[in-house]
């Protein structure tokens, strides 16, 4: 069965929904469209595009899913954490080391991220957000090489990641210990939406590569690993 699936976004729950759009705009130059279901940033050229949703309480542990920036050198690395500084980020202590080069920020509203050093080979010519880096078991990131048809381009040990055949962001899963790191309501807090013009063909297809019924509602499912997902029809 071809897929008509796209990626649209990866959706966040934030407290500060406005602020969170406005700090990635800034640091992505991307801009902002607001919809029904809050601050959209188009992705473009490969680039997976953000979404961000308000959310009535911060959240209380890591998150399950964050972002990676790439940088061309260690002085646009410098440029980038200052640029984001000045958005309204803040410093991130996640247990990194002296030794790591790579550094850790989170947005205002919560969300974290990392910039990573220059140099990185699994993230070379992926674009300015190299990766979207998830907690999740082999089996998931197999489940969405499948569904959105695109490549897999890591399958080793419990570590997987898959990219558009176009290039640009790519998707990573490591399952090293991740259950039980992010409570369900954690959980709920990031999403991907997906998009496709027969949304119930879609739905039956994902169903059969293994995603669940998340609820009453006919557009949300759950992947294997029980992370929500939106679809919509477009």
């Amino acid at each position: 069965m071809t897929s008509t699936l796209r990626l649209e976004s990866i959706r966040f729950a934030t407290v500060d929904a406005p602020s969170a759009a406005a700090f990635w705009a800034g640091l992505l130059a991307r801009e902002v469209h607001a919809d029904a279901d809050g601050l959209l940033l188009p992705g473009d050229r490969g680039q997976v595009g953000l979404r961000f949703a308000p959310a009535l309480a911060a959240p209380a542990n890591r998150p399950w899913l964050h972002l990676h920036v790439t940088s061309r050198s260690l002085e646009h690395q410098q440029q980038l954490v200052e640029t984001a500084l000045g958005l309204g980020g803040r410093r991130l202590d996640v247990g990194q080391g002296p030794e790591d080069r790579f550094v850790v920020l989170a947005d205002p509203g919560g969300n974290e991220l990392c910039f990573i050093e220059p140099g990185n080979r699994f993230l070379a010519g992926t674009g300015p957000l190299g990766e979207v880096t998830c907690e999740g078991t082999p089996r998931v990131g197999r489940f969405w090489h499948e569904a959105l048809d695109w490549l897999l381009v890591w399958d080793e040990g419990e570590q997987t990641a898959i990219q558009s055949p176009e290039g640009g962001t790519k998707i990573s899963w490591d399952g090293e210990g991740w259950e039980g790191r992010s409570s369900g309501g954690e959980r709920r807090r990031q999403r991907f939406v997906l998009v496709g013009s027969e949304p119930e063909r879609e739905i039956a297809r994902l169903l059969g590569l293994g995603a669940t019924r998340s609820g009453e509602d006919p557009t949300e499912l759950a992947d294997p690993d029980g992370n929500l997902v939106t679809l919509r029809a477009g």
